[in-house]
């Protein structure tokens, strides 16, 4: 979200910065709307895909991961179509000023392509936490909005003229490249691996010597307690 916040000084710098910023604040109000689906999705199958290694049942854990991140394109599908059918209409919802209305409907058609990579990307960062791989995910967003999209922005915005709808294309740049970025790591996930890396996280697999050969050098140290009647 510092992206959004960033996007909304930016404007503030662009020609007639009142209606700049008053018409990303109309976007960013919609696109948070769009948001709440994906990010659903994506808090539901983080616990679906936890829970199916920690059962070590890799194999559903992959099923969950696909048919999510299928259900998610979908949603940035819909939402394509939902950004670029109300362009003409949504941003009378918030204001009757021209150059507001104008601006809005310029940018909601790259807010609706910015979906069909939010989406995916947003669920495919909810299938990396469920493996226990935070950092993996963070690290995919900061490349790709800060050292991608900022960049694109800028350039489009500024250096090259392009303005208010400039900056909205580096944020579509940023959704691309996190939504590739994202897919890579999902689909080159060793789903049998991280069933076994489950059970040494929670310790599961305490005293199994299958566990204790497998990648050695990828084991945390764990403590387990282990309480005898005396």
């Amino acid at each position: 979200w510092w992206w959004y916040e960033i996007m909304i000084v930016l404007c503030g710098l662009l020609v007639d910065p009142k209606a700049t910023v008053a018409s990303m604040g109309v976007l960013i109000q919609t696109t948070s709307f769009v948001y709440v689906f994906p990010s659903s999705l994506g808090f539901a199958v983080s616990t679906r895909v936890g829970n199916e290694l920690g059962a070590n049942r890799p194999d559903k854990a992959r099923v969950s991961a696909v048919v999510s991140i299928l259900l998610a394109a979908l949603m940035g599908f819909s939402a394509m179509i939902f950004a670029s059918g109300i362009r003409d209409r949504w941003g009378r919802m918030f204001t009757n000023h021209v150059e507001i209305l104008r601006l809005t409907s310029a940018a909601l058609p790259i807010l609706g392509l910015c979906e069909l990579g939010n989406c995916p990307q947003t669920v495919g960062c909810g299938v990396v936490r469920g493996t226990a791989r935070p950092t993996t995910a963070a690290n995919v967003n900061l490349t790709a909005f800060y050292l991608v999209g900022m960049p694109v922005a800028i350039g489009l915005g500024f250096w090259l003229g392009v303005g208010f709808c400039g900056l909205w294309l580096g944020l579509l740049s940023a959704q691309v490249c996190c939504a590739g970025l994202m897919l890579y790591v999902v689909g080159t996930t060793d789903w049998d691996y991280q069933a076994v890396r489950a059970q040494m996280l929670t310790c599961t697999g305490c005293g199994d010597t299958v566990l204790s050969r497998v990648c050695e050098d990828e084991k945390e140290p764990l403590i387990c307690v282990r309480v005898t009647s005396s």
